[in-house]
């Protein structure tokens, strides 16, 4: 029975693990059970110790959702960094096609501008020729 550790120590009340220790009025009473947080009128929140001492509901709720909202931040980051790696394989697979086809079309680019400049050069050596009369 809890009740007969009301007035006394939290450690004395929560050595029986279906003990709750309220700090505000110094009560030890049973857990109840079928609700998952003490209820208001049994202890409020901040004052209500179960299992140990030095925690109470309030602060082990938000540590328990910091800890909950954590990981799943961590599980969205794995979850687009794995995304991001698979699309970017995907692009290497097919990035040298792209590259091959990118070089294949400046060596031509290259090779039409010089076949321009070459007949450019030689209409000229051609006039001087003609200019000079050595043709």
């Amino acid at each position: 029975d809890c009740h007969q550790y009301t007035n006394r120590s939290c450690e004395e009340c929560l050595k029986n693990v279906t003990c709750l220790w309220c700090a505000s009025s110094g009560r030890c009473v049973e857990y109840p059970v079928r609700r998952v947080l003490p209820p208001a009128d049994l202890c409020e929140l901040r004052s209500a110790r179960w299992g140990v001492c030095w925690v109470n509901f309030e602060a082990l709720i938000i540590a328990m959702s910091v800890v909950g909202g954590t990981i799943l931040i961590m599980l969205g980051v794995c979850c687009c960094c794995c995304c991001c790696k698979k699309k970017s394989k995907k692009q290497v697979s097919e990035g040298p096609d792209k590259d091959d086809e990118r070089a294949a079309r400046e060596r031509e680019k290259r090779r039409v501008r010089q076949e321009e400049r070459r007949a450019e050069m030689k209409s000229r050596h051609d006039e001087i020729r003609r200019k000079y009369g050595t043709v």
